[in-house]
């Protein structure tokens, strides 16, 4: 069995549900948004809260491109892929 097949390219568990509670608490800001906007909030509170969506899904991304980075690129050259996972890494960061 070759080095490929043997390491799999999956996010962690651990990282899996630190993303998950993050996005559920930009979810609960997101919908708090949607309610604001219900009625006549001011420009500020609604501002605030849009940065709070922001920067949990930036951390999200944070941390998924830290394990990716740790788990699969650091160990890209072992498996023979690094070609392939510097071109995944150079698709991903156009969009940071």
């Amino acid at each position: 069995m070759n080095a490929v097949a043997e390491h799999t390219l999956h996010l962690d568990a651990k990282v899996r549900k630190d993303a998950q509670n993050r996005l559920l608490s930009a979810k609960g800001h997101l919908e708090s948004i949607l309610k604001m906007l219900e009625g006549e909030p001011y420009c500020v509170d609604v501002l605030k809260q849009i940065s709070a969506v922001q920067g949990a899904l930036s951390k999200v991304g944070d941390i998924v491109l830290r394990s990716h980075l740790e788990h699969h690129v650091a160990s890209a050259a072992q498996r023979g892929d690094t070609d392939k996972l510097v071109d995944e890494l150079m698709e991903v960061l156009k969009y940071r």
